[in-house]
């Protein structure tokens, strides 16, 4: 790893910590020739994802978006921050298993709106609100109905 102070290519690890679930780790590095310390993460990077939208764009999926979209669903709910990055670790280890390289946004939806009906009733209909864009009262009446069958 490079020293960012001195560019020297030859830094020494001297404590690693896993942090963030696991999914990252934290090193602390030592660089010898300037005598600085700077810490460095590693992160496990799955293949890249591209979401195709409903208009045919194609975006980097962006799991950060996508726990944006999910904070605003649980706003005020009793849902914790490290539930939504559990329900957001599932899907992207969804995706890797999957080994896909492109997947529709629908299928996403489809995704997230299932792990929320095991979570919370108020934000899965939040989220279904925004996702199935609905126009009037009786979408979500149709909504309701689905879930109680």
């Amino acid at each position: 790893m490079k020293c960012p102070f001195c560019s020297n290519h030859d830094t020494q690890v001297k404590d690693s910590r896993p942090s963030e679930d696991g999914r990252v780790i934290r090193r602390r590095r030592s660089c010898p020739k300037c005598d600085r310390r700077f810490t460095t993460f590693e992160r496990f990077q799955v293949q890249q994802v591209f979401v195709i939208k409903n208009d045919g764009r194609r975006e980097l999926f962006e799991p950060e978006k996508l726990t944006r979209c999910l904070l605003i669903a649980l706003g005020k709910r009793p849902v914790t921050k490290q539930t939504v990055s559990n329900i957001i670790a599932e899907i992207e280890q969804n995706l890797s298993e999957e080994g896909k390289t492109e997947i529709n946004s629908q299928e996403i939806g489809d995704m997230v709106l299932e792990k929320l009906k095991n979570v919370d009733f108020v934000g899965y209909i939040r989220y279904a609100s925004v996702y199935n864009e609905f126009d009037n009262l009786d979408d979500f009446y149709k909504l309701v109905g689905k879930l109680e069958k």
